[in-house]
């Protein structure tokens, strides 16, 4: 029987644990582990949790780690595990979404994860997110986010897993490495995906699991100055860790393109300044992961990979343009 843990970050989640821990103990599937981990939260959460679920293997930061950070450390105390889940804090799974996420996923022992069908907290008619895409345009977003949920009932390939709801192989962790922490938080899931998919493997969309989803609840909103910054950062580090040479230069004009196209956008949001601000950081960043070695090493035996996700690559500002 396969085994497989639930992690759990936190951050000041007082207003939303309870539900989903709640949700964890109706499941039909029981987590062999589940194992939160608190990133300083000031607000009386971690204790709670304590209190609350003494199921719960708590560890806790005296600092926010991030996501990344956080994440990392729950997947390192899931050692003996065949999977894990990672779920976001601001949500409430559907009794089998464990059942459901260990089934799609051992379906192949190619797919290396498998997202949950991820359902507006408020309107559970409508979608939050059916898998995320990544195009040329170097722009991250969420497949079917707001659209009928009845449209996405069929299992299906997707460039990344969301990772507020999914469940992940450990042997391919431990063949390609755990999220990459100077993400801090925002497309290390896009990331990890792609290092995946460039292996060969892949990522699935599991529409039998399902997970309501409040959404944004760490950051605050939409759009803030947090999410500005680390988000147009990390989307430049991301080409460039992800991408070789001659595929930076193959997609920099739809690159550009679309990178102007988020600073007008944001600009008019009144986080232009913000945004232009990422990107210096971003290429700074580039800079660090070039001296850490994370630049994703090319190797000829995966190019037929490369051409498959640059194939994505294209049709997906399809897909992004027609909405």
């Amino acid at each position: 029987m396969a085994k497989v843990s639930v992690v759990i970050p936190n951050y000041n989640g007082i207003k939303y644990y309870r539900e989903c821990f709640l949700a964890l103990r109706r499941q039909t599937l029981a987590p062999d582990k589940i194992i939160v981990i608190d990133n300083g939260s000031s607000d009386g959460s971690a204790e709670a949790i304590a209190s609350e679920f003494p199921e719960v293997t708590l560890i806790r930061f005296p600092e926010n780690t991030g996501f990344t950070g956080a994440v990392n450390e729950g997947i390192r105390a899931s050692e003996g595990m065949d999977f894990v889940i990672l779920l976001n804090n601001d949500t409430s799974a559907d009794p089998d979404m464990v059942k459901e996420l260990v089934r799609a996923i051992l379906k192949n022992e190619n797919i290396f994860s498998a997202q949950a069908k991820m359902l507006k907290m408020d309107d559970e008619t409508l979608m939050d997110d059916a898998g995320d895409y990544y195009c040329a345009f170097g722009w991250a977003f969420a497949r079917g986010k707001g659209k009928p949920a009845c449209n996405y009932t069929r299992t299906r390939e997707i460039f990344s897993s969301c990772a507020g709801a999914a469940i992940y192989r450990m042997s391919i962790l431990d063949e390609i490495g755990l999220f990459d922490e100077n993400h801090f938080a925002y497309l290390e899931d896009t990331d990890i995906g792609w290092r995946a998919r460039i292996r060969g493997y892949s990522n699935i969309f599991a529409p039998r699991a399902r997970v309501l989803h409040v959404g944004s609840a760490t950051s605050g909103s939409v759009y803030n100055l947090f999410k500005v910054l680390n988000t147009s950062r990390n989307s430049i580090y991301l080409v460039y860790k992800n991408m070789p040479a001659g595929q930076i230069l193959l997609n920099l004009p739809l690159l550009v393109f679309g990178f102007t196209v988020k600073a007008v956008f944001f600009a008019r949001k009144g986080f232009g300044k913000e945004y232009l601000a990422g990107l210096v950081n971003g290429f700074k960043m580039c800079q660090k992961g070039r001296k850490e070695g994370k630049k994703v090493k090319y190797e000829s035996r995966n190019l037929p990979h490369y051409f498959r996700i640059q194939c994505d690559l294209w049709v997906n500002c399809v897909r992004r343009l027609i909405g």
